[in-house]
């Protein structure tokens, strides 16, 4: 490997561990958060001049950071509490995803005359939109998108998204409250659940062996998923190999050692900021500027109507603001938002299960993407 080479792993590799630090430690990264920064970064890097970086080394490594994010961050779901979360929860989850399917196939139908695409972005802003990041670009490499185009929904989703996160944060809890009942009376909150994962996180030994653990399983479902793909269809069918991976890495988290492996999410968390960063590097400003208007208002009109139709659904179903709220949040956001949009809301109470929806979400995003994409294909 040359040294423009090492350089350029070392920098995707390397940095989303410096925006996490920053994060901690600088107000202004902690609320403009690490996946902005880091997608920043791979931009300006992409952008240098004589720099020289190569491009199908930025692929590689955005392709395995998704194969090892999904099994990541998959391991830490506990179905079968999931199932057990009480009815509000999962109808709003339900009705969230069925408005993010409705939504991205209606616009997707309304702007097919722009992009030979459309039908691909339909199905990856789904994926996102019940899901997170992985699902969408998990979907983006099944379906063999073009690079400027999964360059250019990441971006939008990150200045739409940044838009209805303030709007969460805000005054969502009042606006909801007009047309939505609100969240009954608290039963409390256990303390001790989070103070036992703040005292986990902290380095030991055991910690760093159950990472370990974590990785080469994550590496050895990939695996599998890609050797059985290419012995039963002759060839590496990337849809096929993503549906393994989640089918698999779900199966695993009903093993109790398995989904309590520690860190196992924070590196699945990892794996995407180090995607975002090589995928980043891909972005030409130039094209950028001539056609992102398109993926903009594509991917607005996806958030917009989905939300719309996910809180009139709600409110039909009478359940309850801070339930359709955070549920909201699970889905468009994922897990790491559930914390500060709970804490706006001013309702701890449904912390558990914010995350847990989040995370089913990944679990779901992908299937319903590639059935949106596959619906829609001319």
């Amino acid at each position: 490997m040359t040294s423009t080479g090492l350089f350029q792993v070392l920098a995707l590799v390397g940095f989303p561990g410096l925006s996490l630090l920053a994060a901690r430690h600088l107000k202004p990264v902690a609320w403009v958060g690490p996946v902005v920064v880091c997608y920043a970064f791979g931009i300006i890097l992409g952008n240098i001049p004589g720099l020289g970086l190569r491009e199908p080394l930025s692929i590689s490594v955005s392709g395995a950071a998704v194969f090892l994010a999904i099994p990541l961050l998959l391991f830490t779901t506990d179905v079968p509490r999931w199932l057990r979360l009480a009815r509000p929860t999962l109808l709003s989850f339900g009705l969230a995803c069925l408005s993010a399917m409705v939504s991205a196939s209606l616009v997707g139908l309304a702007l097919s005359d722009r992009s030979d695409e459309w039908w691909k972005m339909s199905g990856m802003l789904v994926g996102v939109y019940t899901g997170g990041t992985a699902n969408m670009n998990a979907i983006g490499l099944a379906l063999r998108v073009r690079d400027e185009t999964l360059i250019l929904l990441n971006t939008a989703d990150i200045v739409v998204g940044s838009a209805y996160l303030l709007f969460l944060m805000t005054v969502a809890q009042r606006f909801a409250l007009l047309f939505l009942p609100r969240f009954p009376n608290a039963t409390g909150w256990d303390d001790d659940e989070a103070q036992r994962a703040r005292e986990a996180s902290g380095f030991t030994w055991s910690r760093a062996r159950g990472m370990g653990k974590a990785f080469l399983l994550a590496v050895l479902i990939a695996g599998v998923s890609a050797g059985a793909t290419s012995l039963v269809f002759g060839g590496l069918e990337l849809p096929v190999v993503l549906l393994l991976i989640t089918s698999l890495s779900l199966a695993a988290s009903f093993v109790p050692s398995v989904r309590h492996l520690p860190g196992s999410y924070e590196m699945g968390d990892y794996a995407l900021l180090v995607f975002c960063v090589a995928i980043g590097t891909l972005a030409d400003a130039s094209r950028l500027r001539d056609t992102g208007l398109f993926a903009f208002a594509f991917c607005a009109g996806v958030v917009v109507l989905a939300v719309g139709m996910h809180f009139a659904l709600a409110a039909l179903f009478r359940i309850d603001a801070d339930t359709v709220l955070i549920t909201s949040t699970a889905t468009i956001f994922g897990p790491p938002f559930i914390g500060p949009v709970a804490r706006a809301l001013r309702n701890r109470e449904l912390m558990v299960s914010g995350l847990t929806t989040g995370i089913m979400g990944y679990a779901v995003g992908t299937y319903l993407g590639l059935a949106v994409a596959w619906l829609l294909r001319p």
